[in-house]
């Protein structure tokens, strides 16, 4: 059935009464509709100032932060930059989550590499015809932009066409102010 695992996470976060969302590239499958290709992990994204409420919320949980590539317990601290990804294990349920913590300073979400680049709180995530939650594309591919592996191509190519004029523009803009010899930049155009 497709969309097995966004069901099962939609299902154990439906009582996080926070703002979450769906975000790498079940997120652009989500945006498209359909499932594009096999993805071997699940990512969800909150914003940084909610993630004592989420560790609370997963408290039965096994939950480590990556600093500088190593997955360490994560005790009561808070996490502030360059730390932005917690990984989550249950094992009494078999379940494993990535979660990346996101930038906001007032009405806007900023992206962690360069919080000169932003984008407006209120339409960071949309909603799929299921009633899922995921992080607009255009803000994925941001993201897939640094080491773009072979998937991140996958997931650009399945949605570039799909992306209306002002989604465009702004990752295009946003790409080359960080990466301006991009091959995505040639055909954003």
């Amino acid at each position: 059935m497709p969309f097995e695992q966004c069901k099962s996470i939609n299902s154990l976060m439906s009582g996080f009464n926070k703002p979450w969302f769906f975000a790498g590239g079940w997120a652009i499958d989500l945006y498209l509709g359909k499932e594009t290709r096999h993805h071997q992990d699940i990512e969800i994204s909150i914003f940084r100032k909610d993630q004592l409420e989420l560790k609370s919320f997963l408290k039965d949980w096994e939950l480590k932060k990556v600093s500088s590539g190593e997955f360490l317990p994560w005790q009561d601290e808070f996490l502030e930059l360059p730390i932005h990804e917690i990984h989550a294990l249950n094992n009494s349920m078999g379940q494993k989550l990535e979660i990346l913590l996101n930038e906001t300073k007032g009405d806007y979400w900023l992206f962690r590499r360069d919080l000169t680049t932003t984008y407006p709180l209120y339409s960071v995530y949309s909603v799929s015809q299921m009633g899922y939650r995921y992080l607009n594309p255009e803000i994925v591919l941001l993201y897939k932009a640094k080491n773009t592996r072979e998937k991140d191509n996958q997931d650009f190519l399945a949605v570039k066409d799909n992306l209306d004029k002002n989604k465009k523009k702004w990752l295009q803009k946003a790409i080359c102010s960080q990466y301006p010899e991009h091959e995505w930049l040639k055909l954003l155009i």
